[in-house]
């Protein structure tokens, strides 16, 4: 199989002029911005240091534009990662963070190599709105502590032990870190609709805007809030030292798991954000080029103190909405992160904790689609219990269970539904019953026939055992129009093995009809056909009745009156 590896970037360049150059470069800058208060919230309410995502930001997003699928994709840490990334720290430590998020990287890596970029689409989208909705529940939660100024050294990650915790440290409420906290969440949440009314605030975007007015606002103030500086001694104005995490080689059996969890999650992430971008520039993605990108940003971020990361939906939106349209936007918007660090990074020790809660609970409320929870009493029953079950099962228990109990669930329902499109039904024969030739003495037919529709597979390969209640007769002959049967499984196979033998047993002559494409080829290449003979296969149920016909006279009705 041919590897194919061809970046988006080596398309645009052909073309690339001054002009896009100068959209790239607002949309950069302006994303790159954008993507500050957004690493560094998202780190710490994962458990980690805010300089962790600023370095996740910078080199996955350098990354993920320079090599991905997409020509307007930004890559990051998200949102949808707290929890993961939150459960991880707490049960196995930083660095198994770092050796999870490589062997993921891997797993990408894998998957664009296998081109299973295609694949990641079939999950249902019931499954991925259940989980999307419970995981933003769970980053919400997480914030509850920061948001409040709760005094808790070590908030569990487990949900009932979680909602334990913060309900016996109510009481510890500090009510500055509250007032700031609801006032920048407020304003966050309400900032489309003040930026309408006054100009200047439509150029900044509403994270920044919050985080400046916040940090002013405790520094001006002077509000006893605990700030980046005071819980991590704010950001080192350097890089970062350069190698691989201190692992040993008995860790990585605990991080499969955990892993498996990051590239799951960061394929479908990526491949979801791309594809919205998509329907904004008018363009088609390489989902398998996309994976590749995102495997050698997992792969790289971590040697770099960097975490999990994936396309980020937001932020590639506003990459588009701000003129980007190559990926030489978002390189620039990686390199203004870099910009910032190695310049400004001492002025990050003033954010309050509680003004980088208030805009990861917005993020939480605005990631979730809450609509589709209203909207359930519109689709079927099997749609809402799935939908429910991940959305529950994310919120209460873990994602990756979630997860497997939504594609179960799904491929059930599936099944299901499947089994009752397939039908089996007698076909009426009223002229063979005017024909004397055609008849037993006592006028019940020597010939039956009937017609198959849907897929004979092995949830519904017990309807052929219809054809063999002694209620349906003891034809001589068993016509089986398979012209509407556009799928047969190797169970389904067994299932007509079964009833040729049965019928044998009674003198009966099984014929097929009309025969598709699929279910044939797989008749012909097991042999059932060589089983029946070539003889009684025929094109269509007109022939196939003027067979059985023909083959009548030379079968005897005696056994009739055994029956």
């Amino acid at each position: 199989m041919k590897i194919a590896f061809r970046p988006k970037l080596l398309d645009c360049l052909p073309t690339y002029d001054r002009a896009q150059f100068g959209k790239d470069l607002g949309a950069g800058i302006t994303v790159g911005v954008l993507a500050l208060p957004l690493a560094m919230a998202f780190a710490i309410a994962s458990g980690v240091s805010p300089t962790a995502g600023i370095w996740t930001a910078i080199v996955a997003g350098l990354i993920t534009a320079a090599l991905g699928g997409s020509r307007v994709q930004i890559g990051g840490p998200t949102g949808a990662f707290i929890p993961i990334i939150y459960g991880i720290v707490a049960a196995h430590g930083f660095a198994n963070l770092l050796g999870a998020t490589m062997l993921a990287g891997i797993l990408l890596l894998a998957m664009g190599l296998a081109r299973l970029g295609q694949l990641i689409r079939f999950i249902p989208v019931a499954v991925v709105i259940g989980f999307t909705n419970g995981i933003a529940v769970v980053i919400f939660l997480a914030q509850i502590k920061d948001f409040f100024g709760l005094s808790i050294a070590d908030l569990p990650a487990e949900f009932f032990a979680r909602i334990k915790v913060l309900a016996l440290h109510a009481h510890t409420v500090d009510l500055p870190t509250l007032g700031l906290a609801s006032a920048c969440f407020a304003f966050l949440l309400f900032y489309n609709r003040l930026a309408q009314g006054f100009a200047p605030l439509r150029r900044a975007p509403g994270p920044l805007a919050v985080l400046l007015t916040g940090t002013v606002a405790a520094w001006a103030l002077d509000l006893p809030v605990e700030t980046i500086g005071s819980r991590f001694n704010g950001i080192p104005q350097e890089l970062p030292d350069f190698g691989l995490p201190d692992l040993s080689i008995h860790d990585f059996g605990k991080l499969i798991s955990p892993a498996i969890t990051i590239a799951l999650l960061g394929a479908i992430e990526s491949l979801l954000s791309a594809r919205v971008a998509d329907s904004q520039i008018d363009d088609r993605h390489d989902p398998n080029q996309e994976l590749l990108a995102q495997g050698l940003s997992n792969i790289v971020a971590p040697l770099f103190g960097g975490f999990a990361a994936t396309g980020a939906i937001a932020r590639t939106t506003t990459n588009v909405r701000t003129g980007g349209r190559t990926p030489v936007a978002g390189m620039i918007h990686a390199l203004v992160l870099l910009a910032i660090v190695l310049i400004a990074a001492p002025l990050a020790a003033y954010v309050p904790l509680a003004t980088l809660s208030a805009i990861v609970m917005v993020v939480a409320i605005n990631m979730g689609e809450w609509h589709k929870f209203t909207e359930l009493d519109r689709y079927s029953w099997s749609y809402r219990i799935i939908l429910l079950a991940t959305f529950l099962v994310t919120v209460l228990f873990d994602l990756t269970i979630a997860v497997e109990l939504g594609m179960v669930l799904s491929s059930l329902f599936f099944i299901y539904r499947m089994s009752e499109l397939t039908r089996i039904e007698r076909l009426a024969l009223d002229e063979e019953a005017q024909d004397p030739h055609m008849l037993y003495p006592d006028g019940s037919l020597r010939v039956a026939a009937w017609q198959l529709f849907g897929s004979l597979f092995f949830g519904a390969v017990n309807k052929l055992e219809e054809l063999l209640d002694p209620q349906a007769g003891h034809p001589e002959v068993v016509i089986l129009d398979m012209h509407r049967l556009v799928q047969l499984d190797t169970t389904g196979l067994e299932g007509l093995e079964n009833l040729r033998e049965q019928l044998a047993k009674r003198g009966c002559t099984l014929i097929l009809c009309g025969l598709n494409s699929q279910p044939g080829s797989l008749l012909y290449r097991a042999g059932f056909i060589d089983a029946i003979g070539d003889d009684n296969v025929c094109i269509n149920l007109a022939l196939a009745l003027h067979h059985a016909h023909t083959i009548l006279p030379s079968i005897s009705g005696s056994h009739h009156e055994e029956y």
